[in-house]
């Protein structure tokens, strides 16, 4: 349902935040989101939603109509729009909730863990209003460098497309332009946890689950 403020229809989001706990993890290329990701899910129990990999599979799903658009903004480091992203992560999240059990996710509740999202102020305010609110927000920190290496160790196997120097350079810049706006955001609502992720893997899971455990009591 909508609720109406000032005569004005105002969208009321698909999920109580009240019941279910996102956490955005944020952070640039190679920031070490999908490793630290695994971790927080084998010791809570989070469902680990990536909009990347959900868009790839979009974009290898036979008969999608955003198929070619996905990959062209992949391959030149441009973002989705956001109707395809949010609509993709809100269907996931919904198959989740219907699906999943075990530790958090009785009665209706859910926790999840959206990773490389939101990239613009666009996707976090739409995802606000019409989805569901976050509770916490983990940003991985990292020098350029450090994340260079990373990326191009894990192009070696990975497959990605975009896992190499020209789409990383694009990549970096977007991050750069549109990324900051959404974590100085995020951080007015005191929402904005940062992470130094060169460190060990090992000392960023000790910070990221003392973090999460805060949202979580």
């Amino acid at each position: 349902m909508a609720s109406i403020v000032d005569g004005v229809t105002q969208p009321k989001p698909s999920f109580d935040s009240k019941k279910v706990t996102v956490i955005y993890v944020l952070g640039g290329p190679g920031a070490g989101k999908g490793t630290q990701c695994s971790r927080l899910v084998e010791d809570f129990n989070f469902s680990h939603l990536s909009a990347g990999d959900l868009l790839r599979a979009e974009q290898n799903r036979e008969g999608s109509q955003y198929g070619n658009m996905i990959r062209t903004c992949i391959q030149e480091g441009t973002i989705v729009p956001q109707e395809v992203t949010i609509k993709l992560l809100e269907i996931a999240m919904s198959a989740e909730l219907q699906t999943r059990s075990g530790q958090g996710w009785t009665d209706g509740k859910g926790r999840f863990l959206i990773d490389g999202f939101p990239r613009k102020m666009d996707q976090a305010l739409t995802f606000e209003e019409t989805v569901c609110s976050p509770s916490q927000v983990l940003v991985f920190d990292a020098d350029q460098e450090v994340m260079i290496q990373r990326i191009l160790e894990r192009g070696k196997t990975s497959g990605r497309e975009d896992d190499n120097i020209e789409s990383l350079k694009k990549r970096f810049h977007t991050h750069n332009e549109l990324s900051q706006p959404v974590i100085k955001y995020l951080e007015s609502q005191g929402k904005v946890v940062k992470i130094n992720s060169n460190l060990s893997i090992e000392e960023c899971h000790k910070e990221a689950s003392e973090a999460v455990l805060k949202v979580l009591a």
